[in-house]
């Protein structure tokens, strides 16, 4: 069902999307036994459970090859400027990819555990761009494009997490061979992709006090500085991991190493959360209805005591709820997206981010409950590997605490609910 009208040339662009995946992924994930990444076999082959529980080099290489394949035919940039080979996508076209891939299920055209697609979600070029001095920008941003430079993102604590004002790390100023730089302590925690990483974007408090957002710097640590320990990785409910403890240890770094103003280095972290959480909010989105419209595909199907299940109340009655529901999102994340391409992030910030915090919360608690209610339909057979609603669930359960946790967003629709925060 779709109510809201999808501007033409972004339906052409799906179009085109499924084109590319029929003729240059489908054959390459059933090559060389690739499916055994996606078939009931998936967790035990993407994770090397002898070396630290990481991703197995054959699965990191699978996703680079899909990803090379898609840059090459001009879809994995696609919401890039068309100055760093994009095709500057709306935020309302990206909406409706993320949910159009997430909806056709498990494969490698949109993997759910590591976020990995055909259309990336490249916001770190950006954030040097919007941030970055002259120099850092005509260093980093090739790189990054390239995938010669990777930067981790290292905010969260191990006492510190959606409090990030009160984070333990701390920098300070100190000189070392005429070099002026920055001395720094501190742990990280979550830093998500430390195994192959390059860099790492530490957030460390060198002025001010605990639960000020003035004070704190974006520091670019390169992964082989001395001081700099990836520790140990964090198994999930959702595996391969590759998300580990960071100390830092008297890490020294050059002072041209800062990203963006000294003083209010969270405003990149905060730089892009309104594109990421109604971006996610489509996927999960997309996963929901993949549940649903299975579900409802099996009920017709399946006959116990002589007669289909879908005549059952009780598995329409689910249904029907998630499928409202599914409705109603739908509409208002694709009416959302429109509205942030009519406004510079300053706006969104002040007159959306309710919104879009509405959409995130219950895009992501609706797609654990559609998971939930399609193994229980499928009976048996759901609850097993067999299926994919064990990994939807594993995947899409974090986001009900990453991103912002739900309660946190919550927090936020009822700042503006409840007048404690205006939208000027």
């Amino acid at each position: 069902m779709t109510l809201f009208e999808i501007p033409k040339d972004i339906t052409d662009y799906l179009a085109e999307l499924d084109d590319f995946i029929e003729r240059e992924i489908v054959p390459l994930q059933k090559q060389d036994d690739n499916e055994r990444f996606f078939d009931h076999r998936r967790e035990w082959a993407r994770t090397d459970w002898d070396n630290d529980g990481l991703p197995r080099k054959e699965w990191e290489q699978l996703l680079v090859e899909m990803r090379r394949r898609a840059d090459k035919a001009g879809h994995y940039r696609f919401n890039l400027p068309v100055e760093y080979g994009g095709k500057n996508g709306s935020h309302l076209a990206m909406a409706c990819i993320r949910e159009h891939l997430a909806q056709k299920g498990l494969g490698l055209h949109n993997d759910l555990q590591n976020e990995s697609s055909i259309v990336g979600n490249l916001v770190q070029p950006l954030m040097v761009r919007d941030f970055g001095t002259p120099e850092q920008k005509a260093e980093y941003i090739p790189a990054m494009l390239e995938g010669r430079m990777r930067c981790t993102f290292g905010l969260t604590e191990e006492h510190h997490g959606s409090d990030a004002t009160w984070m333990d790390t701390r920098a300070v100023p100190e000189k070392r061979d005429g070099v002026d730089g920055w001395l720094i302590n501190g742990n990280k925690m979550w830093t998500t992709g430390a195994h192959h990483h390059s860099h790492c974007m530490v957030f460390a408090r060198h002025s001010g006090n605990d639960g000020d957002a003035k004070g704190i710097g974006c520091f670019l640590v390169p992964a082989d500085t001395p001081g700099f320990e990836v520790g140990e990785y964090l198994w999930t409910f959702n595996m391969p991991t590759d998300h580990p403890k960071v100390a830092l240890k008297d890490v020294w770094i050059p002072a041209n190493m800062v990203l963006g103003d000294l003083d209010y280095g969270l405003a990149l972290a905060q730089h892009f959360v309104h594109e990421n959480r109604i971006r996610q909010a489509a996927s999960s989105l997309g996963a929901a209805q993949y549940c649903i419209n299975e579900s409802v595909k099996y009920a017709k199907e399946r006959k116990p005591f002589g007669k289909p299940l879908a005549v059952n109340q009780a598995i329409q009655f689910p249904l029907v709820e998630l499928h409202t529901e599914a409705a109603m999102l739908r509409q208002l994340i694709y009416a959302t997206s429109a509205q942030m391409d009519t406004m510079p992030k300053p706006e969104v910030a002040k007159r959306l981010s309710d919104v879009i915090s509405m959409c995130n919360y219950r895009a992501n608690r609706l797609v654990c409950d559609a998971a939930d209610r399609a193994m229980q339909v499928h009976g048996g057979i759901g609850y097993s590997r067999h299926k994919p609603f064990e990994h939807i669930y594993r995947h899409h359960r974090r986001y009900r605490i990453t991103e912002g946790a739900e309660e946190i967003q919550m927090r936020k629709v009822a700042g503006h609910l409840f007048g404690f925060m205006s939208k000027g």
